[in-house]
């Protein structure tokens, strides 16, 4: 019972809502009192807004070649992981490890790519997260050609 005549007694002590600024004679609020309230200073544009400037020293674009290079090189090791990775993989009787390796290759690409992606004003990282993204596409293609080289037999099993 105390408790909550102490509860009734500090909401009867809280003060009343304060009224709007901006009322009439019956106490309700009017759009006159509304949009008679003092405006703020404007807002003053310059006649010749600042230009946007470009660095002279970075790279805006990425030549073709140079975009070809840099996935190409990237492609390569890939695919050298790729083989690697399935050889590994064929080869082994308990796959529990080369499964778990290739996940943590394939969370790393994804990983290593978004990184790269981030770096800003540097059209050659752009071009590596692009490349570090679809590598695991290339280990794919070159661990299929050793596949290819199993069922075919033009590789020898050992």
């Amino acid at each position: 019972m105390a408790d909550i005549d102490r509860v009734v007694g500090v909401l009867a002590e809280r003060p009343a809502p304060s009224a709007p600024e901006a009322t009439g004679a019956t106490g309700a609020a009017t759009a006159a009192g509304l949009i008679d309230r003092p405006a703020r200073e404007p807002v003053i544009v310059p006649a010749n807004p600042a230009q946007p400037i470009a660095d002279v020293a970075v790279e805006q674009h990425l030549n073709r070649w140079r975009f070809l290079l840099v996935v190409a090189i990237v492609w390569i090791v890939a695919a050298a992981a790729g083989v690697g990775l399935y050889y590994w993989w064929y080869q082994s009787l308990d796959k529990t490890m080369p499964v778990f390796v290739v996940l943590v290759y394939l969370v790393s690409c994804i990983v290593g790519s978004l990184l790269c992606a981030m770096v800003q004003n540097r059209p050659v990282m752009s071009a590596t997260a692009i490349a570090l993204m679809s590598a695991p596409f290339a280990s794919t293609a070159a661990a299929a050609v050793l596949y290819g080289g199993y069922v075919f037999g033009w590789i020898h099993r050992t």
